[in-house]
């Protein structure tokens, strides 16, 4: 149960209704949405990470839906778990994450990018070793937009946790 109230979309302004509406008026957004300001941009690189890179768009799911797996977020986890279906993530793949070390249905820089992801979000940063394995894997641009990727979801997860957003069915916000 949520902490705190929702805000209410009929108070907000017209450009928070706006970025409410083409987000479903997911519980995460209304609760986002008490400051408009940084709700707005955190839809803006938001999109930007979800539409704008080089990254493989399966690499970078796998890697959020991990990340929201660390970090015990299950609004994360089931809302990834959709959208990377979308992307072409396997079902196979989806129920493995949780124990993806033990799994065969990952490719080398699919595994790489999900040792990354482990590190980033339980360590302080990735050692050299797990760092140079999927930087001989991905470009300079694909290697900053997964960093940035799991650092973003890190913060995600731990928003909806701190406010305790509610789980909605994942067809009404996804």
């Amino acid at each position: 149960m949520a902490r705190i109230d929702y805000a209410d979309p009929a108070k907000a302004s017209e450009r928070t209704r706006e970025i409410l509406g083409k987000n479903r008026n997911a519980n995460i957004f209304r609760m986002m949405s008490h400051s408009p300001s940084y709700f707005e941009q955190y839809c803006r690189l938001g999109n930007a990470i979800r539409f704008k890179g080089e990254l493989d768009p399966i690499v970078r799911e796998l890697a959020i839906t991990r990340t929201g797996i660390l970090c015990e977020a299950p609004y994360e986890v089931v809302a990834h778990k959709r959208i990377g279906k979308g992307v072409g993530v396997t079902d196979e793949q989806n129920e493995a994450l949780a124990n993806w070390k033990d799994a065969t249905c990952f490719d080398d820089t699919q595994r790489a990018a999900l040792a990354f992801t482990d590190e980033i979000v339980t360590l302080r940063k990735p050692t050299d070793a797990t760092f140079n394995a999927i930087a001989a894997k991905l470009s300079p641009a694909a290697l900053v937009e997964l960093q940035l990727s799991v650092g973003f979801y890190i913060m995600t997860s731990k928003f909806l946790e701190t406010f305790g957003v509610d789980l909605q069915p994942v067809t009404d916000v996804v």
